[in-house]
């Protein structure tokens, strides 16, 4: 079973898009939209009888009709620019008689799609992460010659500590054996 169609609006300029569609996707397709006119509150569905029936003659066509009369958009201009306006609007159309009917409104021509932009350069990222690479590489450096350094003077210390435990052990039994030869001597003296 096809789907059924619904009628979508959306302004541009003056104007009001019509578009009998499937889905909202397929109206934004036909408008020639990359943006999702839906989401941003700017296109909506219509329900109403009198606005539906041309668009849902010509399916997935997109149909134009002036919003507001000529007075309503001059009305909204400064009046110095209304004013102008009002005068080259009559000079150039005058305006359509009940027996002269408006000319259809021409079909919109859908864009091509934009070309896509060039991907971002990563050459700065990539000599970013170069840098804080060496620089993580240079401190693992620094700090493994520290631990080498630092295991030499440790061994070095060791030797110095063995070294000197053995010379004091001499020099105190030294010591004591000429103690007790002095004692003896002031023994002997005292005697």
């Amino acid at each position: 079973m096809p789907r059924q169609l619904k009628v979508y609006r959306t302004p541009i300029g003056f104007h009001d898009a019509y578009v009998a569609a499937p889905s909202q996707k397929a109206a934004l397709a036909a408008w020639g939209s990359d943006a999702n006119l839906f989401a941003r509150g700017v296109a909506e569905v219509v329900t109403d009888p009198a606005l539906t029936g041309e668009p849902l003659a010509s399916p997935g066509k997109v149909v134009r009709r002036l919003r507001g009369s000529a007075d309503d958009h001059f009305a909204a201009l400064p009046k110095a620019r209304a004013k102008a306006a009002r005068k080259a609007s009559a000079d150039a159309d005058p305006a359509p008689t009940p027996a002269r009917a408006p000319a259809p409104a021409p079909a919109v021509r859908l864009k091509a799609a934009p070309k896509p932009k060039p991907r971002p350069s990563r050459a700065k990222l990539d000599a970013a992460e170069e840098a804080l690479d060496a620089a993580d590489r240079r401190h693992r450096d620094e700090l493994a010659d520290i631990r080498r350094r630092e295991d030499a003077l440790a061994k070095e210390r060791r030797a110095i500590e063995a070294q000197h435990a053995g010379e004091v052990e001499k020099l105190a039994e030294r010591r004591a054996r000429e103690k007790e030869r002095y004692d003896r001597a002031i023994m002997a003296w005292r005697d």
